[in-house]
């Protein structure tokens, strides 16, 4: 509104001054506000999130966990007989040709699945591929330590466990050791269980990327993963090789309890 034309121009200057400046303040105050509030609102969702991913990461390594026993792994004659007249090292070089195609077929799926218009499920999806890619490397150092003439003691579990701990630490077995399934579960066991899926997810990001780009990244990465990781497992096991003529004579594995023993029931009656 037009300012009173009997009013002096100081008094006109000063309520336009008292007036002018309260919304001013106002809006500064109310500003600052929002700006906290913001920064409180993505601190709690970055917190959530956090807390999210740290939960996806345990779900996963217990996945990791229960399935390592359970993977089939071939033992030397099998592998012998699959695969007649080749030295150590040519076996070796087999299996780990073998276990790239593999992961490199679990990169190249998840990454096709990723065109898919469901972006809830790239969680799963996600996952899916560390448990499968875990699966296949984890029967590859099992049959590595076959090839070197280093299988650890106990039965299948704690194999299962001991090799678990191998494709944590990315070694191999330290026979000096018992492989026990108290080890493997260890606090310690568990913390890097957890860094190394949190490493492989965030490798394995790129494969969600869409229009089949994805795939063909996937593919690429767990091969080439795959492939370093038998490179570091091969090492450490060449430094403790033992030649074939020496090994024993191997003896069934005895099932630990509550494991199928591959036996037919006995029929109804008998």
């Amino acid at each position: 509104m037009p300012a009173d034309p009997s009013a002096l121009p100081a008094e006109r200057t000063t309520g336009a001054l008292q007036w002018g400046h309260l919304p001013l303040e106002r809006s500064r105050e109310r500003g600052r506000g929002r700006t906290a509030s913001f920064v409180a609102l993505v601190g709690r969702g970055a917190g959530r999130t956090g807390g999210r991913v740290r939960a996806g990461v345990a779900v996963i390594a217990d996945r990791i966990i229960e399935t390592a026993p359970r993977v089939p792994v071939r033992d030397l004659a099998i592998l012998r007989a699959q695969f007649p007249g080749l030295t150590p090292e040519d076996l070796a070089d087999k299996l780990v040709v073998g276990a790239c195609a593999a992961t490199g077929a679990v990169g190249a799926g998840v990454g096709a699945a990723a065109m898919l218009p469901v972006p809830p499920a790239m969680p799963a999806e996600l996952a899916a591929e560390i448990t499968g890619v875990a699966s296949v490397e984890i029967k590859l150092i099992a049959e590595l330590h076959e090839v070197y003439g280093l299988r650890p003691a106990g039965n299948f579990r704690q194999r299962g466990m001991a090799y678990l701990t191998s494709w944590t630490e990315e070694r191999g077995v330290d026979l000096t050791k018992p492989a026990s399934l108290n080890v493997a579960l260890g606090v310690q066991m568990r913390r890097e269980l957890r860094q190394q899926i949190m490493k492989r997810t965030l490798r394995n990001l790129p494969n969600l990327a869409p229009f089949m780009i994805g795939a063909s990244v996937g593919a690429f990465m767990n091969r080439r993963d795959t492939r370093k990781l038998a490179e570091k497992i091969r090492k450490d096991l060449r430094t403790k090789q033992v030649p074939w003529e020496a090994l024993p004579p191997s003896a069934p594995d005895a099932p630990a309890a509550g494991e199928p023993t591959g036996e037919a029931p006995p029929p109804p009656g008998g």
